[in-house]
């Protein structure tokens, strides 16, 4: 990788590391960090995929008290670098995507390791700050809280630059050295962590009232001419229905007439 690669690298690891606790524009989620990772090495195809898997991954991904969740953004960086280093070597797009999809998980568990330090560094910063606020200093509150958020950036920002100077022989090697049964099963694996992803979301999203949406949209998706953009256009336009009508009933204007808040719009154009 050139140096201005390696650059832009970094400066999207950072960018994934603050966000971690920030979670303002996302850039620590798999899809737009291996998305951004893959823009800026030349292989935007295969980072659009390895996002898009990995996002699959990371939808049970949550802080649940104090219990913190395994880390997306060391996860998605590492993976990412190491797809894009294991293609510049010559592998094949699918087996360098199959390899990076299954060092994530080990690598969201070093990014959990790394966070905790941080945080752990970042209590002297609370104390800090607190002495300022009893001062009035403003500015040093701010500054110190601008600090605290870089210690995150830095945590993925460190270990991605080292990343990039892994020779892309060590990479290969490592690959080569692989079974085939091995190479097969992450394959597979990698497959089914979209339909598991999927799984999680429906169990998340599951009502009585969702359920004929989900019918609907299975039946659709069987239609090999309908493209993404159309069954897209067909969900909004479903949405904004269900949607229209809920505000129907709520007003009360159900109550008024008929009692079927669809027969009535529909009667409005007789």
């Amino acid at each position: 990788m050139s140096v201005f690669t390696i650059i832009l690298i970094v400066i999207v690891a950072f960018l994934a590391g603050m966000e971690g606790v920030l979670d303002q524009w996302q850039f620590h989620q798999p899809l737009v960090a291996c998305t951004l990772i893959g823009l800026v090495s030349g292989h935007l195809e295969a980072g659009i995929i390895l996002g898009g898997t990995l996002q699959m991954m990371a939808l049970g991904w949550a802080n649940v008290g104090a219990a913190v969740a395994p880390d997306a953004a060391l996860a998605s960086v590492a993976s990412a670098i190491l797809m894009v280093i294991a293609i510049n070597g010559g592998s094949d797009q699918s087996t360098a995507i199959s390899t990076a999809i299954a060092v994530a998980v080990p690598l969201s568990v070093a990014g959990l390791f790394l966070t905790m330090i941080v945080r752990t560094l970042a209590i002297p910063v609370v104390h800090i700050q607190d002495g300022a606020a009893a001062k009035g200093n403003f500015a040093a509150i701010e500054l110190w809280q601008i600090i605290a958020i870089c210690m995150q950036g830095v945590r993925i920002a460190i270990p991605a630059a080292a990343l990039c100077f892994i020779p892309s022989d060590a990479v290969m090697g490592a690959l080569n050295m692989m079974p085939a049964w091995l190479n097969e099963g992450m394959t597979i694996g990698g497959g089914m962590v979209a339909a598991v992803g999927y799984a999680m979301v429906i169990n998340m999203m599951a009502t009585n009232e969702v359920w004929p949406f989900f019918a609907l949209g299975f039946c659709l998706a069987a239609i090999s001419e309908l493209t993404l953009i159309a069954l897209g256009a067909i969900g909004l336009s479903l949405a904004l229905i269900y949607l229209g009508l809920k505000d129907v009933a709520k007003s009360g204007a159900g109550a008024i007439g008929s009692g079927d808040p669809l027969g009535d719009i529909l009667d409005d154009y007789e």
